[in-house]
């Protein structure tokens, strides 16, 4: 990064507040708690849907206090912010019982917030009538390549913003819940690419969505490989591709997973790679005719978005909490995005491009 003047990563300005974690899958066990071990942020509780998958994570991560329930952790008066992992289907439940204990002063909830865009705007009523802060985890936001490309466009390196994409062949693995719900991908992998796309160009007028079914997932699912096309007020044209089959999957086989991304502006263009797929850092290159002399620069760090992007999703829920304002990744603002979802889905099940202002989130 010499010479740069980059942020990859945030910097650690607040980290006193005590951590109550629910869920013990990967996410978790593998993301959130080793982000929080390098930070430094006090985790002080853990519960989960059985205990003794709390108490196996709690060992590996050294949690003092192991909870029978999810409930009883939220009722712990130690912990400070409830860091919630679990099915959207069941986390609006905890997350009122977490709005009515005095001791706690924020909720880091998992995305999708609720299984409804309805349900998501209750709960951002109820949450700010009762005064705590409740953050959604929208972590791609803290990816190091995002960070850097935002950094990038607001500086003026690029100009105006002509066209956008994220391109992605790659097999998430979806979690075991998931094969009870009707919605996939949109809702699963592709909020994702649709939030940042809207933490880089602002919330956009329109989407056009057209899906097909994914050969690999055998539980019965509405969307499988997604297609996106977002149209900005600002002009820009987006694209936002998950091709989760992304080829076979089998011993001999040497598949090439892989999400790249570009930015394409007046000035000039932007792109690189998420390295989630690899277990390796995002990577980013870019020329601009005003600021790099139509060079290629290609800025790098040494950290990944699995698990180091989690610091900043935590980070900036703890300085909310301690200065009194809004966090970065605001339930108001996550409300959008599941707006942005749901009006994909429509666009799908009536095979027309779908405007925003259809979606109501009043």
């Amino acid at each position: 990064m010499a010479g740069q003047g980059f942020e990859p990563d945030v910097k650690v300005r607040t980290s006193e507040y005590r951590i109550g974690c629910i869920g013990a899958g990967m996410i978790m066990a593998e993301c959130h708690l080793a982000a929080y071990a390098q930070a430094g942020f006090p985790v002080v509780a853990i519960a989960s849907r059985t205990k003794a998958s709390a108490e196996k994570v709690a060992k590996r991560w050294s949690i003092a206090t192991v909870h029978d329930t999810p409930e009883q952790l939220i009722e712990d008066p130690q912990v400070e912010i409830v860091d919630l992992a679990f099915p959207p289907d069941q986390q609006p439940a905890l997350i009122r019982h977490a709005l009515k204990q005095p001791h706690i002063k924020a909720i880091l909830a998992q995305k999708p917030l609720a299984l409804s865009v309805e349900e998501a705007v209750k709960l951002r009523d109820e949450a700010a009538k009762s005064g705590k802060i409740l953050s959604v985890n929208q972590n791609m936001r803290y990816d190091q390549s995002m960070r850097v490309l935002k950094q990038i466009i607001d500086s003026g390196a690029l100009g105006e913003i002509v066209f956008a994409q994220i391109d992605m062949h790659a097999i998430p693995h979806w979690q075991t819940f998931l094969a009870g719900y009707d919605r996939l991908t949109l809702a699963n992998m592709s909020v994702h690419h649709l939030d940042v796309l809207r933490f880089l160009f602002g919330d956009p007028d329109e989407i056009t969505t057209l899906t097909r079914k994914d050969p690999r997932t055998t539980f019965d699912h509405t969307d499988g490989i997604t297609v996106s096309t977002l149209r900005f007020p600002s002009g820009v044209l987006a694209v936002s591709l998950e091709d989760v089959w992304s080829g076979p999957r089998q011993e001999g086989y040497k598949d090439d997973q892989h999400i790249n991304w570009r930015v394409d502006g007046t000035k000039g263009v932007a792109k690189g790679t998420i390295g989630w797929p690899k277990g390796v850092a995002s990577t980013l290159t870019y020329a601009s005719t005003e600021t790099t002399g139509g060079e290629w620069v290609s800025p790098s760090w040494e950290t990944m978005w699995f698990p180091h992007a989690f610091i900043g999703v935590m980070e900036q829920l703890q300085h909310a909490v301690k200065t009194g304002t809004p966090p970065a990744l605001s339930v108001a603002d996550n409300v959008k995005t599941m707006a942005l979802v749901e009006a994909g889905y429509r666009s799908m099940a009536e095979g027309r491009t779908v405007k925003l202002s259809e979606i109501s989130i009043d």
